[in-house]
Parts: structure tokens; sequence; C-alpha cells
């Protein structure tokens, strides 16, 4: 029997520019860039996307049905995509472990070559770009991230997933030049700072060693300090303070920036393209967590341990027990979208499901890697130990324990979750 997964609304995109993105080595992989940009950069003027909020209301409404059709369609043209879930199991069953019909759901995708039929559907969306519908092409884009993922190797490397994020973080094009500019402009200010956190990024991790230099990441970040150094001087004529000081370098480079820009350098083919996306992420999807305080950073913790105590309240009595609150354990993990978890490839995986579903949700992906912990962490009387640091991350357990847990959430905090990265 078909099942649904809850309305996970993804933000609205932002608009974007009009230059060209760097073209990749080939005309064939040129193609497919230039698709994907145009996929992403037309969604604004569609004009039928609601705003957050209004998004996360419908959920509120409808979240009893979670497992259920939503019934017809809104009104004024808003969409609203329903999904199969790989299991129809309700949370208490996800949380026990049972992942029967999530086999038996895949066993019969691929028997009937539905499996085979969603990558060349997926190829074509990435390559040639939406055909009619734009909205209706990019919930097909969403519902074959989730249902079927995206094709990878061992090393977790896939053809598509660098354009599928371009265009699910709706990132602005940039020529290469724009990019040669920044480095060429030398150190920043933060310059220092970023040389002591390189060495260490993801530094036991050999797939990311043996593909990222850390002369790359350096050029990266240094880039990055330079593009927010140029808008807090914009910033500050705005606000007519002339002869304003120069910007610390805590304020142009911050902690895990590092780490979260390094699965953009081991997907993308290009630094500008793993520029483009940092940058992205950081200005238009996680701002709160990039101001010097960091305060999304900090309202996510919160949230943290009030999610979990309403999915686990024995697990979060423990925890709390044990003087165990999210700001001790959670911090890398909320900060860096889980990307501290080892092993990479699962971590891109996991990515796949945020960005196109929210990076909001990566509190409930921390909060299912718990559950995933729970008897070791009820076995002793002091879990701190267990929870220095998280065991490999499971994404697609991960994930799906994350949707299970969307019903569970009253709509109110649900809300929470999605601004708390603004």
């Amino acid at each position: 029997m078909a099942t649904h997964v809850p309305n996970l609304h993804p933000p609205a995109p932002t608009a974007t520019t009009a230059a060209h993105l760097t073209s990749p080595r080939s005309t064939r992989t040129l193609r497919k860039l230039q698709s994907a940009h145009a996929l992403s950069s037309n969604y604004t003027a569609a004009g039928n996307a609601p705003s957050l909020i209004a998004q996360q209301r419908q959920l509120q409404h409808h979240k009893s049905a979670i497992f259920r059709d939503p019934g017809p369609p809104p009104s004024q043209g808003q969409s609203r995509s329903r999904m199969r879930a790989d299991s129809e199991s309700a949370a208490a069953a996800e949380m026990s472990g049972a992942g029967g019909m999530s086999k038996r759901t895949a066993m019969a995708r691929k028997i009937n070559g539905e499996d085979g039929n969603a990558k060349e559907e997926l190829e074509a969306l990435v390559r040639q770009g939406p055909k009619g519908d734009l909205s209706r092409s990019l919930a097909s884009l969403r519902r074959s991230v989730l249902l079927d993922g995206l094709a990878a190797d061992s090393d977790g490397m896939s053809q598509l997933r660098i354009y599928v994020w371009l265009i699910l973080l709706n990132a602005p094009p940039l020529r290469t030049d724009a990019y040669l500019a920044l480095i060429h402009r030398g150190a920043s200010p933060a310059y220092a700072k970023i040389r002591n956190d390189t060495f260490r990024t993801l530094a036991t991790d050999p797939l990311f060693k043996r593909r990222v230099s850390e002369a790359s990441l350096i050029r990266l970040l240094n880039a990055l300090a330079w593009t927010l150094h140029d808008a807090h001087a914009v910033a500050s004529t705005s606000n007519n303070t002339s002869a304003a000081p120069a910007p610390d370098p805590a304020s142009i480079y911050l902690q895990g920036m590092n780490v979260l820009s390094a699965p953009f350098l081991y997907a993308a083919r290009s630094e500008t393209e793993a520029y483009v996306l940092t940058q992205h992420l950081l200005s238009a999807h996680i701002p709160a967590y990039t101001h010097p305080t960091m305060p999304g950073v900090h309202r996510g913790l919160a949230l943290l341990d009030r999610v979990l105590a309403l999915i686990d309240p024995k697990l979060a009595a423990h925890l709390a027990a044990a003087s165990l609150a999210a700001n001790i354990y959670a911090f890398p993990s909320v900060l860096t979208l889980c990307a501290c978890t080892p092993p990479l490839p699962e971590v891109l995986c996991l990515w796949d499901f945020l960005f196109a579903y929210g990076v909001h949700l990566n509190v409930l992906a921390i909060v299912a890697q718990l559950v995933l912990m729970r008897e070791d962490l009820l076995a002793v009387e002091r879990p701190g130990a267990l929870l220095r640091a998280f065991p490999p991350l499971r994404a697609k357990r991960v994930v799906q324990l994350a949707v299970s847990f969307v019903g569970l959430l009253p709509g109110g905090v649900y809300e929470e979750l999605v601004v708390h990265v603004r």
C-alpha cells in the first residue's frame, strides 16, 4: 500500500543573479550545469511558492494525516507535494528498528523497473531542465532524492550530486573570473585563523585527504572571508558610518566554516562550485549560524533538548540526570550540519535530504542519531563518554527516523525549527 511522508516543505528559494557559473571541463557537463541553474534561477519567478511560515502552518494543520492522503489540493495555486515513504510504520516502530516495509518497497521498485526509470528521469531533469510546470519538476526532484537517493560509488562520488545541490540550494551563478579575483586579493584579515583550522579539517578522513588539498581549502575559505569582509563594508556604508573600523577577523571567519565547506569541495568539480555553494548556504540558508555570537546554533541546541523530550522522554530524562544538555555534546553536530560525523559518503547522503527539505531538519537528524544510540545510552549511568563521538553516521536510517518525527511535534515547535536558522 502506498503511503505518504509529511509535507516537509523546503524553504522558498531566494532570487539569483544572472551571471554564468564556471563551466565544467566538457560540453556535456556544461549543458547539465546550465540547465541546473535555469531550473534554480527560474523557481522564484514562478511566483507560486508560499512563505516559510505559511508552508509550515499547512504542515501543522495536516500533520494528523502524516501517513495518509492529504485530500484535495490547496487553493490559490499552492502545491502541496506528498510523497511515498520508505516505511509505513509509526514512529514507535521506527525507533524499535522496524524496516521491513522499506525493504519490501525497494524490492517492488526494483522488480517493476522503477529504480532505473527514476534515475533516468533525474538525469534528464538535470541535463535538459524542467518540462512543463516548474514547481512540479522541483517536487519530483525532491521526491527522487528522498525515495531513490542519488547514484554514487563507494566513495560517495556522484555525477549528478553537485548539480542537484546547486538546484536545491538555489545557488546563484558565478563566473570563474569572479572567484579568481577574490583569490588574487591575497591574504584576508582572517587568513591566520583560516590557516589554524585548515590542516585539521576532517583530518582523520582518508577519502577527504586524498581528494581535497589543504591549499584548495585555504583558497576557498580566504575567498569567503573576503566576501564577508566586503559585505561588512557595504553594511557600514549604508548605515552612514564613515571611517568605520575594519571588521574583526572573528566576524568574517567563524568556527565551523572549514568543516561546512569540506563536503562541497569533496563533491564539487571545481573550487568555484564549492565556493558558491558554501557562500550561499551560509548567507541564505543558515545566516543565524554565521553571526559572531552564533544565535542560530544556540537556538538549535535548545530546540534539540526540547525535541528529544517530545520524541523520547525517557532518554531525555536520562541525559538530563547526567547533566548532559545538548550544548555539551551536540554543538559540533548542529554547527556543521552533521558534517563532523564520519563517514563522509554518509554525510553527503544526509545533505541530499537536508538540502531538499530544509537544513532546519538537521536537529531532527541529530535526535535520530541519539535514538539509534538509545540502548547503549540507557545502559550506563554516565553516558557522557558515549557522546564524545557519535557512532558512524547511517544516513538512510537517520532520514527515515527524522521524517517520522515530524508528525510528533506540535506545530509551534516545528515552526521554531524552521526559523531558528534565520
